[in-house]
C-alpha cells in the first residue's frame, strides 16, 4: 500500500489518491466516450493497494498507463500518455528558452542580472549556463519546503543562489600586510614577499583576482595606505643605494632622513645631500606615480571569474598620516583623476575615503590637503566615496591617533555598501571578516496583502505579523545556508583559507572552515521601503512625516529582531540596505502580475533602493539626507547615501564637501554624489556635456552616460536591465547643497 511519495525534486509527501483520479479523469475528458468513474477509482484502488510503501511520481504514472492499457479504454491511455509528454517537454522547454535567450545574446533580464558581467562573451556565457542550470537544483534539493515557497511566491530572494552548492563565502577585507610580508601560494605558483613599491601594487591586485575566484562577492582593502606606505620608503632607499653607486660614496645617513611629505620639487638651487634626497624623492614619487597607474589599469583590466567579469574590487584609504602614506594616497589619486587608457573614468576599484576628524577633514588636520583633492577627483571622476569615520556607530574604543596600526579599529566598507564591523564572537573589526550571505525581504508584497484592511491600526499590525513571520523565516535560512557552508575544507579556498579570513592560520587543508567563518556577518536585507509606506500609508518617507515615523519603525523592528537571532543562533545577524540591482525589477514585475498597477507601488518597473528616497521625488539634496540618515545606524550590514549634482562638477569640489559636511552634521556612515558624465564608447573621451550628441573628438554617435548602478559604476548602460533603466531615467537633480 502505497504510503509516501517522492517528488521529482526529492521532496517526499503523504499519498493522495485524488491526484490519480484528477489525473485519469483529465484524460477521459479529451476522448470521445468522456468520463467512467467506475473505472477511475478501481484504477485508483488497485494502485493505492498493490504499490509499494514508498513510490515516486514516475512509478505511479507508469503504474497508471499500464493499467489503463489493460482495460477496455485504450483511448484513454493514449491522452494519458500524450499528457505525460507534454509536461515532460514544457519542463525541458522552459528550460531550453532560457538557454536560447543566452545562445542569441538577447538583452533581457537573465542575461542583464549583473550589469559588469558581460553575458555575450564565451565566458560570460558559460557562466549564465550554469548559473540557471543551478538554481533550479538549489531550490529543489538544498532549501527547506518553506523557504522553497516564500522564494517562489516573491516573498524573499536568495541573494547568489547559484553559488549556494559551492559553499563560497560573499566578501572579505584583504589584510594586504599578510600577503605583502610573508607571499603566498595559489594555485601552482607561489608569490615572494614584496620588496618594492611596484612589487605591492602587483601583488595587491593577485590578491584581489585570485581571491574572487573563490568567492562570489566582492573584494576589499581595508586600509590600503597603510599597507603600501612601507613599499614607498624602501623604493626611496633603492633609489638612494643608486645614487650612492653612482657617486661612489656611502649614502647610509640619506637613507634614513626625515622626509615631511614626497613632492617633485625641482633640483636647481639645491646642493650637496639636499640635492641628492630631493632627487631619491623624485624618483620614488615616479614609481609610486606609477605603481598606482598599474594598479588601477589593472583592476580594470584583469577579469576573473572565467574570464568574464573584472574583479569587483574596492580600496579604502585617507587616515595614514606618513609621509609614506600621503604618497601613496595622492598618486593613487592622481593617477585616478587622470584616467586610463584614453582618459576614461576607471569603474574598479571602488574607492572610498575614511573621513576622520583630527586627521583629514579640517584645516589644520594633516591630512586635509588630500581630502581637498579627493573631492575634486570626486568630481570629476565619481570616485572616493565618502566613508564617515566620525559617525557615532563607526568609532572603536581603541582607536588611537599615535597607533600605528590604528587602521584596525577602522571600519572598512566595500561594493555598493557592505560593511562589517561589529563582532559578537571576537575582535570588533572589519581587517579579515566579511559577509557570509545575505536574503532580501520583499516588504513591498507584504505591504500590498494589507492594503484591503481599512482600519490603520489593524493594516499596520497585520504587516508587521507578516514581517516578523518572514523574518522568522529568512533567519533560519541563513542559519541552514550557513551549516552547509561550515562544512567546506580550507583546501576548497587556497587563499582565503590561509592568507585572508580572521583566524586561517589555525587551520590545516582538511580541516572544515567551521571554527573561523563565524565571524562573518549574515545580512538580512529589504528593498522598497517607499513603495511599501505608500502600500501602507498613502504616502512615502520622502513627503510625509507620518510615513518617515513608520519607516523607522519598521527598520527599528527589522535591526531589533536581527539582534534576538544572533542570540538565537549565535550568528552576527545585520541588517542591509540592499543593493538591488536585478532584484528592483524581478519583485516589481511579479508583484505586478499578481495584484496589478497599483500607483506609487507597482506602476514602474523597479522598486526604490532599500531605504532611500524615491529617485523622481523632487526635493532638495538636504531633505534627501536628513529623510535618509536615521536608517545609516539601523542597518550596519551596508548602508550608501547619495545625491545627483546638477551639471559639470569637475571645477566645483566644494559641492562634493558640502555633501561630506552633510554626512557628518546628520550622523551618516557612507555616501557620495552622482553626476552627469558622457563618454565616447568608441575613443573613450568623456565630458560633461548635458547634451552631447557627437563626440568632439573622433565624432562618433555612440555616446553613452557614465553612472552610478547601485553604488558602483557601470561603463556602459548597455548592459542594465529594464528595471534600473528605468530607473535611471526618473532620476532628479537634488538642489540645496
Amino acid at each position: 500500500m502505497i504510503q509516501t511519495v517522492v517528488k521529482r525534486d526529492g521532496r517526499i509527501v503523504g499519498f493522495n489518491d485524488q491526484k490519480i483520479q484528477a489525473a485519469i479523469r483529465k484524460a477521459m475528458l479529451h476522448t470521445d466516450k468522456g468520463e467512467d468513474e467506475q473505472l477511475i477509482v478501481r484504477i485508483t484502488d488497485h494502485i493505492a493497494m498493490k504499490g509499494n510503501p514508498q513510490m515516486s511520481v514516475e512509478e505511479i504514472q507508469d503504474a497508471v498507463e499500464m493499467e489503463l492499457m489493460k482495460s477496455a479504454r485504450k483511448d484513454v491511455a493514449q491522452k494519458y500518455i500524450a499528457y505525460r509528454n507534454q509536461r515532460s517537454i514544457a519542463r525541458k522547454a522552459k528550460t531550453r528558452d532560457v538557454f536560447m535567450e543566452i545562445v542569441n545574446i538577447r538583452k533581457n533580464e537573465v542575461t542583464r542580472e549583473n550589469a559588469n558581467m558581460n553575458a555575450d562573451t564565451p565566458a560570460g556565457m558559460m557562466m549564465k549556463f550554469a548559473s540557471e542550470s543551478t538554481k533550479p537544483f538549489v531550490d529543489d534539493y538544498l532549501l527547506s519546503e518553506d523557504v522553497r515557497d516564500a522564494v517562489k511566491h516573491n516573498m524573499i530572494h536568495i541573494h547568489d543562489k547559484d553559488y549556494y552548492p559551492t559553499k563560497s563565502l560573499t566578501c572579505v577585507q584583504h589584510p594586504l600586510d599578510h600577503i605583502l610580508n610573508y607571499g603566498f601560494v595559489a594555485g601552482h605558483g607561489s608569490s615572494r614577499p614584496a620588496k618594492r613599491i611596484e612589487t605591492a601594487a602587483v601583488l595587491a591586485c593577485i590578491s584581489l583576482e585570485t581571491c574572487q575566484n573563490e568567492m562570489h562577492g566582492g573584494q576589499a582593502i581595508p586600509a590600503f595606505d597603510f599597507y603600501l606606505a612601507p613599499f614607498v620608503r624602501s623604493s626611496y632607499i633603492e633609489e638612494v643605494s643608486t645614487l650612492a653607486q653612482l657617486a661612489g660614496r656611502n649614502l647610509d645617513h640619506l637613507k634614513e632622513a626625515d622626509i615631511d611629505d614626497y613632492l617633485i620639487k625641482d633640483l636647481e638651487g639645491l646642493e650637496g645631500d639636499e640635492r641628492l634626497k630631493q632627487h631619491a624623492i623624485n624618483k620614488t614619487v615616479n614609481r609610486v606615480h606609477q605603481a598606482m597607474e598599474a594598479f588601477i589599469h589593472n583592476m580594470n583590466t584583469i577579469h576573473s571569474r572565467g574570464g568574464n567579469q573584472v574583479v569587483f574590487s574596492s580600496v579604502n584609504y585617507g587616515t595614514d598620516t606618513s609621509a609614506e602614506g600621503r604618497c601613496v594616497m595622492r598618486e593613487l589619486l592622481t593617477s585616478t583623476y587622470e584616467g586610463v587608457g584614453n582618459g576614461e573614468t576607471a569603474i574598479f576599484p571602488i574607492q572610498i575615503w575614511k573621513k576622520k576628524r583630527g586627521v583629514n577633514y579640517l584645516p589644520g588636520d594633516r591630512n586635509y590637503d588630500l581630502y581637498r583633492y579627493a573631492c575634486k577627483v570626486t568630481a570629476r571622476r565619481f570616485f572616493p566615496n565618502f566613508l564617515n569615520l566620525d559617525a557615532t556607530f563607526n568609532q572603536h574604543e581603541k582607536w588611537n591617533a599615535d597607533d600605528p596600526e590604528r587602521y584596525k579599529w577602522e571600519v572598512a566598507t566595500m561594493g555598493c555598501r557592505t560593511r562589517v564591523f561589529e563582532n559578537r564572537f571576537g575582535e570588533k573589526t572589519s581587517v579579515g571578516r566579511g559577509n557570509l550571505s545575505f536574503t532580501t525581504i520583499n516588504i513591498v508584497k507584504m505591504a500590498i496583502e494589507c492594503m484591503n484592511v481599512k482600519d490603520r491600526e489593524e493594516r499596520i499590525n497585520l504587516f508587521f505579523a507578516k514581517l516578523d513571520h518572514y523574518l522568522e523565516l529568512t533567519a533560519r535560512q541563513l542559519e541552514e545556508r550557513f551549516q552547509f557552508q561550515k562544512t567546506a575544507y580550507s583546501k576548497q579556498f587556497p587563499l582565503l583559507m590561509t592568507k585572508l579570513w580572521k583566524g586561517c592560520e589555525n587551520l590545516g587543508e582538511n580541516d572544515t572552515i567551521a571554527s573561523v567563518i563565524n565571524e562573518g556577518t549574515l545580512g538580512i536585507g529589504f528593498i522598497g521601503l517607499a513603495e511599501c509606506l505608500v502600500a501602507l500609508t498613502g504616502k512615502h518617507h520622502g513627503e510625509s512625516k507620518e510615513s518617515q515615523e513608520l519607516g523607522v519603525k519598521i527598520v527599528t523592528y527589522m535591526r531589533d529582531r536581527a539582534n534576538d537571532f544572533s542570540e538565537k543562533y549565535h550568528h552576527n545577524y545585520s541588517i542591509l540596505a540592499t543593493p538591488a540591482e536585478g532584484l528592483s525589477g524581478r519583485f516589481t514585475r511579479m508583484d505586478r502580475k499578481e495584484f496589478g498597477t497599483i500607483a506609487g507601488v507597482t506602476d514602474r518597473d523597479y522598486y526604490t533602493n532599500s531605504n532611500h528616497v524615491p529617485v523622481y521625488y523632487k526635493c532638495s539634496a538636504r531633505h534627501k539626507a536628513e529623510v535618509e540618515a536615521p536608517y545609516h545606524e539601523l542597518t550596519r550590514g551596508g548602508h550608501i547615501f547619495y545625491v545627483e549634482i546638477d551639471g559639470d562638477a569637475t571645477h566645483n569640489p566644494e559641492v562634493i564637501m558640502g555633501v561630506v559636511d552633510m554626512m557628518d552634521k546628520l550622523n551618516m556612515g557612507y555616501g557620495s554624489v552622482n553626476h552627469n558624465r558622457n563618454r565616447c564608447m568608441e575613443c573613450g573621451y568623456e565630458n560633461a556635456d548635458a547634451h552631447m550628441e557627437a563626440c568632439p573628438k573622433c565624432g562618433s554617435h555612440h555616446i553613452d552616460r557614465l553612472q552610478r548602478i547601485t553604488g558602483y559604476l557601470v561603463g556602459t548602460t548597455d548592459r542594465w536591465n529594464k528595471g534600473k533603466l528605468a530607473e535611471l531615467n526618473d532620476r532628479v537633480q537634488h538642489d540645496g547643497l
